[in-house]
């Protein structure tokens, strides 16, 4: 059985596509619409927006395969995305990864038993200033050490999503 982009997607990603000169300009915009209703963007969802949009399913695979915000599986309730480019591996992101990887007990690219945690490491979050940082779904928290780190997960746990820290 394989994926099939609804009605109420189609008429959605019309809307979507109607605000650019180009139907393909959409892509990034509709990749995120498919990640909000699946949890990822599965290989059958790449290959049916190609189709819509008319597009070599190669281009539609090399943005979601480039961009580190698109899942490729499907992901806990939380995405914890730590950098781990010069800047945040010299202000201590290993440390943080490593604490993360025991207090969870999975490695990246790992979710938790109760869903609730995936791990992974990305190359840059663009937030060198405030070093080491960490993504959260959508938000970033910056300035981590290993107590604020334990905090937030807490906080995390208990259904509190601080917005930043």
């Amino acid at each position: 059985m394989g994926f099939k982009l609804t009605e109420e997607f189609k008429a959605k990603a019309a809307h979507i596509c109607a605000r650019y000169p180009r139907r393909d300009a959409s892509l990034i915009p509709l990749l995120h619409e498919i990640q909000e209703e699946a949890g990822y963007v599965a290989e059958e969802a790449m290959d049916e927006l190609a189709r819509f949009l008319e597009l070599p399913y190669s281009r539609v695979k090399a943005v979601v395969t480039f961009y580190t915000m698109f899942n490729r599986e499907p992901a806990g309730k939380y995405h914890l995305q730590v950098c781990r480019n010069i800047s945040c591996h010299m202000a201590g992101a290993p440390g943080l990864l490593g604490h993360l990887r025991e207090k969870l007990t999975i490695a990246e690219g790992e979710t938790t038993a109760d869903g609730l945690f995936t791990l992974s490491t990305v190359e840059c979050l663009g937030a060198c200033g405030s070093a080491p940082v960490m993504q959260v779904n959508e938000d970033y928290f910056e300035n981590l050490n290993i107590e604020k780190l334990d905090s937030l997960l807490e906080d995390l746990k208990h259904g509190k999503y601080p917005s930043k820290r």
